[in-house]
């Protein structure tokens, strides 16, 4: 039986990316049919590390990913794309490979698409959870028309640079982990950031930042359902453009009540992790993250 063909990129070096890439990294995202998100890669690039690895044929990248790193030795590893024109060469499995050597004993937690979702366990990867992607225009539900109906008495309004520490602190409870380096760019990131107080305590904060013709919603972070439902319906009166949300398949209620409002079911990803049982955090407050496209 013959052997198999060398394939001719699968040791191609990898380089880090700068924001200079922006450009090659919205290609990427155009070349596989995903929004270009410059804005979002402008973010990942500058709160994490970017890896990438050069056309040979000098058109831009064949292939890029970000690592976001955390405290508590933890990582969540994004926009993994390889170029269609470069698919099943290997590329891929050589570009995670990478992160996998450069991020050492590191855990490394990630959304995979169903056609990546192999590669990563091929690697080690198991699966702890699934996130459901909603999308279209937010209809009002309630009798009032103001959109989802809440049963708690939270207040939601325009977060102020005075909320700051009090987010850092829920985000930390809630992922497990210190961000402050995402939550200090949001403010710059995001078209609108809403926080929910409860006598005076912050119970919750939420951004929709814009996709494309959609504006996603990411973080989104609460106390519970209502909360979380308030949140969502403050920030869908901000804005007249579809709204996307992924949202871990957990939170059933929430996800029923934005179908009751007009979103619609658009894909799946599953949540894996590598040299982790599961994601750190409490899930129970993690309704939406601020970004999961992986390959």
């Amino acid at each position: 039986m013959p052997s198999p063909l060398p394939r001719p990129h699968a040791d191609a070096p990898v380089r880090r990316l700068t924001r200079g890439d922006l450009v090659p990294c919205a290609d990427l995202c155009e070349d596989r049919g995903w929004p270009r998100d410059e804005l979002r890669w402008g973010l990942l690039l500058s709160a994490g590390t970017g890896y990438g690895i050069d056309d040979p044929e000098g058109k831009g990248l064949m292939a890029a990913c970000v690592v976001t790193s955390y405290s508590q030795g933890f990582a969540a590893v994004g926009m993994l794309l390889v170029a269609e024109r470069y698919g099943r060469q290997g590329i891929g499995r050589r570009l995670m490979r990478h992160v996998i050597e450069v991020t050492g004993k590191t855990s490394l937690s990630l959304y995979a698409t169903e056609p990546g979702r192999p590669l990563y366990e091929a690697f080690g990867f198991e699966t702890v959870g699934r996130a459901e992607r909603v999308i279209g225009r937010f209809r009002p539900s309630d009798a009032s028309g103001s959109g989802l109906s809440t049963a708690g008495a939270v207040t939601v309004r325009p977060a102020a640079a005075g909320d700051l520490h009090a987010m850092l602190r829920l985000d930390a409870e809630v992922f497990g982990a210190d961000r402050t380096h995402i939550l200090a760019r949001l403010p710059a990131f995001a078209d609108h950031l809403r926080v929910a107080e409860d006598n005076g305590e912050l119970v919750g904060y939420a951004a929709i930042w814009p996709s494309e013709r959609t504006h996603a919603v990411g973080p989104l972070i609460a106390r519970d359902t209502d909360t979380a439902k308030a949140l969502v319906t403050s920030l869908a009166q901000a804005t007249d453009r579809p709204l996307r949300l992924d949202i871990d398949a957990r939170h059933e209620e929430l996800l029923s009540a934005l179908k009751e409002c007009g979103l619609q079911t658009g894909s799946f990803t599953t949540v894996m992790t590598y040299r982790a049982p599961e994601l750190p955090g409490d899930w129970t407050r993690r309704f939406a993250p601020l970004t999961v496209a992986t390959g």
